[in-house]
């Protein structure tokens, strides 16, 4: 029997999947340990990240197969990204002792930079199925890791940072995570994209390398 193809992606990268939802970051933020100097560089690059997430679902949307692919489940995603966590960012500036012009201007880190190249490649070179794929990946991980910290009953003193592991969790991206997986199980076998083993790999490893330049200050630092 043909695996769904959401299942072969969780299976064949099982191990990169759990470096992402477990990481040192995600665990700090959980128990309320995480240094504020270290989630405001993760937040300023999360910044930038967001505008160019939000440029491939536009292309996702203009590229979709029909008018509910596009119209219902990656439209609403995107209403909640552009009001209810644009309003966060806002807020989060006098916790985190930043100026609106400060993160407007932040320039993306070398890993940051390689995130958004590689969704916008996928976003304008690649199929609608191959976007899914990679935004399954994203958004998939985010929601996996928030959701074990609400289970496992994580609730940091800090408020801002209950606020943003909620802001991933179930309520906010679980409707988006299982309507992309559900249109993955659908592709059926002969038309599954060759590229698939590569985009899961690729947008897992820049995951990963996203949580690492906050927490490690690898990939931070362009070269003098």
């Amino acid at each position: 029997m043909t695996q769904t193809l959401s299942n072969v992606i969780r299976t064949e990268h099982a191990a990169a999947w759990e470096r992402v939802v477990a990481h040192p970051l995600v665990l700090a933020l959980g128990d309320g340990t995480l240094p504020i100097d270290k989630f405001r560089t993760y937040f300023v690059q999360d910044y930038i990240f967001v505008k160019d997430l939000v440029a491939m679902m536009g292309l996702a949307i203009a590229k979709s197969p029909d008018l509910a692919s596009a119209s219902a489940p990656i439209n609403r995603f995107l209403e909640g990204v552009l009001n209810p966590e644009n309003d966060l960012f806002v807020r989060a500036l006098r916790q985190l002792d930043a100026t609106e012009d400060e993160l407007t201007a932040a320039v993306a880190s070398p890993a940051t930079q390689g995130f958004v190249d590689f969704l916008t490649r996928v976003g304008h070179e690649g199929t609608f199925d191959e976007i899914v794929t990679v935004l399954y990946v994203t958004e998939g991980t985010y929601l996996d890791w928030a959701t074990r910290l609400i289970e496992a009953g994580r609730v940091p003193e800090n408020p801002f940072y209950k606020e943003w592991i909620d802001l991933h969790g179930p309520e906010a991206l679980g409707d988006i995570v299982a309507w992309l997986g559900g249109y993955l199980d659908a592709i059926p076998a002969e038309r599954r994209s060759d590229r698939t083993d590569w985009l899961a790999r690729t947008a897992l490893s820049y995951e990963l390398m996203f949580w690492e330049q906050a927490y490690t200050g690898v990939g931070l630092e362009w070269p003098n």
